[in-house]
């Protein structure tokens, strides 16, 4: 089968363009601008574009399948040159349905956690030898590619996403799938250039539930309300799994889950990644995993990247990175960081940068975000607000809306970093919470 992608570098885009090489299917594609890691890798397997841009004379008829990434834009060349042709156009979702839709499809979705509890099956099933396709949004160890397509195998696990299925297509990417199973970790307002009111967010949950296939599965988060309005509220017949926090206690820094097997000690920690891990033992339930072999392979979980995920210091310092930055992320994530370093100093630094985290009105979603932390930081660049055509936000309307009058703000990046230079990072524990990268901050030097 004959392939072209349009976006190729994207994170989720270049996985699949190596899946697909490694099926056996011929690959190509295009891009403006493609980053590490994607470009490495893309190079590795042959299938880096030899040059950046749109060239519209790569579309022939004999392609069969052309995949649009987000990334490109409705007026793209390359898309243009596929329509005049009459080539066969899916969005990213759509293409991974058309490839599982003879398999049973896991489909792990919500507003949080999802890359987390996708990650934790995963590592289940890769510790007990299950062979099972996958997509996933994070890079997990043991794992080569986060894409895995074959012919064989007869279930795939795909990390559900709300956000919009490509440029031409603009339903979210998790209704393209038509579950067997589903979780929903949680229903937090996000994406708020997209989904302008909160009802029209959770409306995409709505449908979710609604795709799910006749007769199939459902785990849900029965703690967070908005998920159970829409679980209560779903017409079609599916059955229902709800979960909840697992009890545990915090034994000399490790965090020990409590089970009729006894005490379960685990490498990652936090009340919300013990929610998720709860989630997703449920879900590896329906996969034919006992629950004491979930719990023997989750001790060695060490976490999804960037969730969490420690950073290793010269100076031997505590420090973690997670890619929180909505709201109900950061909430959570503050949350664990406290509770895991009550006995320590903390720092907590936020950087706002994506259209929602920048705009007035979502920020009251913000309020007492960061409480909890001995020291809090919020950065964003002004600079940012003026490329993305945004208005200007003054420190103070931050203090406001996050509800914290001793909040540090910093507007640009060569303040912050003076600041962080006389910080001691060889005492008390510091979280970066982030999409971004704090205006080229090193994380790991003294």
């Amino acid at each position: 089968m004959k392939t072209h992608f349009i976006a190729i570098g994207g994170s989720a885009m270049h996985n699949l363009a190596i899946a697909l090489k490694d099926k056996g299917y011929q690959v190509t594609g295009s891009d403006d601008a493609i980053f590490e890691p994607s470009r490495s890798r893309l190079e590795k397997k042959g299938i880096l574009p030899e040059e950046m841009g749109w060239f519209p004379e790569k579309l022939t008829s004999d392609i069969d399948a052309v995949i649009l990434g987000m990334h490109a834009h409705a007026d793209n060349p390359e898309l243009a040159k596929a329509k005049e042709l009459g080539l066969k156009i899916y969005s990213y979702p759509e293409f991974l349905y058309e490839q599982s839709k003879e398999k049973t499809r896991v489909v792990i979705g919500g507003s949080h956690g999802k890359t987390t509890i996708t990650s934790m099956i995963l590592h289940v099933l890769n510790f007990h030898q299950k062979d099972i396709d996958y997509m996933v949004g994070a890079q997990l160890e043991g794992f080569d590619c986060m894409v895995k397509i074959t012919e064989d195998n007869d279930f795939m696990i795909l990390e559900g996403d709300e956000y919009l299925s490509s440029p031409i297509d603009l339903r979210s990417k998790f209704l393209l799938y038509q579950p067997n199973i589903a979780l929903i970790s949680g229903i937090a307002w996000d994406h708020i250039n997209v989904f302008k009111t909160f009802d029209d967010y959770v409306e995409q949950f709505r449908k979710f539930v609604a795709s799910i296939t006749p007769g199939g599965v459902l785990v849900y988060n029965e703690e967070d309300a908005e998920v159970v309005k829409v679980v209560e509220s779903a017409e079609n017949y599916f059955r229902k799994i709800p979960y909840k926090t697992p009890d545990y206690e915090i034994v000399n820094g490790i965090v020990n889950l409590k089970t009729d097997m006894g005490d379960i000690p685990l490498s990652v920690f936090g009340k919300h990644n013990l929610l998720n891990m709860e989630g997703a033992r449920f879900i590896c339930s329906q996969l034919g995993i006992m629950e004491e072999e979930f719990y023997e392979a989750i001790m060695s979980f060490k976490g999804a990247s960037k969730r969490l995920e420690k950073v290793e210091r010269q100076d031997g310092g505590l420090l973690y990175k997670d890619f929180a930055h909505a709201p109900s992320k950061v909430k959570a994530t503050v949350a664990a960081f406290a509770e895991q370093f009550s006995k320590t100093e903390t720092f907590g630094f936020l950087e706002l940068h994506t259209y929602s985290s920048l705009n007035p009105v979502f920020l009251e979603q913000y309020d007492h975000a960061l409480d909890g932390l001995d020291n809090a930081v919020v950065f964003y660049s002004e600079d940012a607000l003026k490329i993305k055509r945004m208005d200007p936000i003054s420190p103070e309307l931050i203090k406001e809306k996050f509800k914290n009058e001793n909040l540090k703000v910093f507007t640009n990046a060569e303040d912050l970093h003076k600041y962080w230079e006389t910080l001691d990072k060889s005492k008390g524990a510091f979280l970066m919470m982030s999409s971004g990268n704090f205006g080229g901050l090193d994380l790991t030097k003294k």
